[in-house]
């Protein structure tokens, strides 16, 4: 048998090169052949229920549901009226993708609202034990998942050209700061506006006046994101934004 035909082979330790290789060359192929050229990344919790879904206990006793469901209509409403936008831009590719973490929550609304607005858009999901499935309003052909944690947010940041985050958990914590670490230290070059939506949420998970206070971040850093509660300033900051740095910029770089 042909190395490359072995299963017992690829899923070796010994492989696992060729399996990270392969999370960056197989998503590569997708975009490409979708003439995809940049997203537009909602991140949030996978826990936050959809205005016509009951409650599960787990949910109920670890959010708040009112809030939840209002930032689940906010990202729908917010991903349909960003892809109504993209889809009337004078440009040859498909431009500013709703692209999401492919799961339930606040993930499933940006999909939907993307697809309500007739518009393509990604899902990028991982596997886990509990909690995490693809949702069915992704693109089928732009329904990915990954293994590896570190290549999802890889492609969540290189294709990016604005990132929107709803309240969540630790993993919308870890890419919250990774994308704010990237873009503080310079690593992300590219203009990339930044929304925490939900400013009561933030500011109580987040203190970041106690950052400045202790001098562990400087005031400036606070430039780096728009803090709202609102749908329209959110949409009319960022295409604002893209229309004033991302659609004149072609490909996409950290």
């Amino acid at each position: 048998m042909k190395a490359y035909k072995s299963t017992r082979f690829l899923d070796s330790a010994d492989a696992r090169l060729l399996r990270i290789v392969s999370e960056f060359i197989e998503p590569q192929s997708r975009f490409e052949r979708n003439d995809i050229e940049d997203t537009i990344v909602f991140m949030g919790s996978a826990r936050a229920p959809a205005p016509d879904e009951d409650d599960v206990p787990q949910r109920a006793s670890r959010t708040s549901s009112a809030r939840m469901r209002a930032a689940y209509q906010a990202c729908r409403e917010l991903a349909r009226r960003l892809t109504v936008w993209s889809k009337n831009l004078p440009e040859d590719h498909r431009r500013f993708v709703v692209c999401s973490g492919g799961g339930p929550g606040i993930m499933e609304a940006a999909n939907r609202g993307a697809s309500e607005a007739g518009g393509i858009n990604i899902g990028l999901g991982i596997s886990l034990p509990h909690e995490q499935a693809n949702n069915s309003y992704i693109t089928r052909e732009l329904s990915l998942e990954f293994h590896y944690f570190f290549m999802r947010k890889f492609w969540f940041a290189y294709m990016a050209k604005a990132v929107v985050f709803f309240p969540g958990g630790f993993g919308t914590m870890d890419e919250l700061f990774e994308i704010l670490t990237l873009l503080q230290t310079g690593k992300i070059r590219k203009h990339l506006p930044i929304v925490l939506y939900d400013k009561p949420f933030w500011r109580e998970a987040i203190n970041f006046e106690t950052l400045i206070k202790h001098g562990t971040i400087s005031e400036d850093d606070l430039n780096l994101f728009l803090l709202t509660d609102s749908v329209d300033e959110a949409y009319e900051h960022l295409t604002a934004q893209l229309s004033q740095y991302g659609v004149a910029e072609h490909g996409a770089t950290l």
